[in-house]
């Protein structure tokens, strides 16, 4: 059965279509990702499905219920975790839960018996009296996951979740994502531009970009598609090396086109670096790119081409990316607390009436 249904979603700011016509649907108990860049859309679209934005066209349903007219059910049912830090610092984590338990309505016995499952399950029970600015950056995003989940939601989301923590504490928040999503049967949805981290999360992704889906499926049908291996050639542009006086973007050129009538190569193009300093050709190709290579290297001195260095390696989402859209995932920086507050004040007015 499917959690999310999204048909031709758009929403416009003054005419700029900042989700264009996107279609999805999300299976129940699956980590879903939503992977772009900057402005790509991925934000907004959360929003809508969170019932923080009103779509300018389209539909969407999350557990069943309209995000339009059904908005208070959507709500009871979903929990979100918000881009930036939306905790209370001066609050201790257990009173940080609290306060959200309270939005949503929960009895104090209740409130209480659901605190400590949530800590525990984040690890920190042992922190619950601690106050949040005593907290590092991993234990705060740990506490605002329990946050999401303290209520029990069918559907989380999770909007960049690990954005700006160390490599080390985004594994660590990665498996605990992992884990809810097994033990409580949550289903998942993330934005994330960290390639590993929708590689490592993901059941499937769709790739946004310029407010549309460009690509979608699972991690390992996408990057099927850039073929078997990535094989990166960096042509020597020096000037003892040069072919035909040629310097070193236009080599890579003349070995790209050489390069792209072999059997094996599916794909081969050029990442250049700059006149004088040589360039880069990268070549996606089938079968095992390790046998590939000694093939490569013979038909590029056959053509009198230098090779300064060569490596290899399998196929990743960032290349799903460039081969579609010729340029590479840019940093991200969007959201904050001032939708956590909107979230807070629709949950406080729903309560009171």
């Amino acid at each position: 059965m499917d959690a999310i249904v999204a048909e031709r979603l758009t929403k416009c700011f003054n005419g700029l279509k900042a989700v264009d016509s996107v279609t999805f649907r999300v299976r129940e108990g699956e980590i879903f990702g939503l992977l772009g860049p900057n402005g790509a859309g991925k934000t907004t679209l959360l929003k809508m499905l969170a019932t923080l934005l009103k779509p300018t066209s389209g539909s969407a349903r999350v557990c069943g219920y309209d995000v339009v007219s059904d908005a208070d059910e959507v709500r009871r049912r979903i929990g979100v975790v918000f881009q930036e830090p939306t905790l209370d610092i001066k609050l201790t984590a257990f009173e940080n839960l609290d306060f959200h338990a309270r939005m949503y309505g929960m009895g104090k016995e209740e409130r209480r018996r659901r605190i400590r499952e949530v800590l525990r399950l984040v690890g920190l029970e042992d922190k619950a009296d601690v106050l949040v600015e005593n907290f590092s950056g991993g234990m705060q995003r740990r506490l605002e996951i329990a946050r999401g989940l303290l209520h029990s939601p069918e559907v989380l989301f999770l909007d960049e979740p690990t954005l700006g923590l160390d490599v080390q504490t985004r594994k660590s928040i990665w498996e605990y994502i992992k884990e809810r999503n097994e033990e409580e049967g949550v289903t998942v949805v993330v934005t994330t531009h960290y390639m590993e981290e929708a590689e490592f999360l993901c059941d499937r992704v769709a790739i946004m970009d310029f407010g549309k889906v460009i690509a979608a499926g699972t991690p390992e049908s996408l990057k099927a598609s850039c073929g078997s291996a990535v094989i990166t050639i960096a042509v020597d542009g020096s000037a003892q090396s040069r072919s035909r006086n040629q310097d070193g973007v236009a080599e890579a050129e003349r070995l790209a086109a050489i390069l792209s009538e072999l059997e094996f190569v599916e794909e081969a193009g050029v990442r250049g670096c700059g006149r004088g300093r040589g360039s880069v050709v990268e070549v996606n190709v089938r079968g095992s790119g390790e046998t590939c290579i000694p093939e490569l290297v013979l038909a590029a001195a056959k053509a009198g081409i230098g090779i300064k260095s060569l490596s290899f390696r399998k196929p990743t989402l960032e290349d799903v990316f460039l081969k579609l859209t010729g340029r590479e995932i840019r940093d991200e920086g969007e959201g904050g607390f001032k939708d956590f507050v909107r979230w807070t004040h629709v949950l406080w007015h729903r309560r009171r009436r």
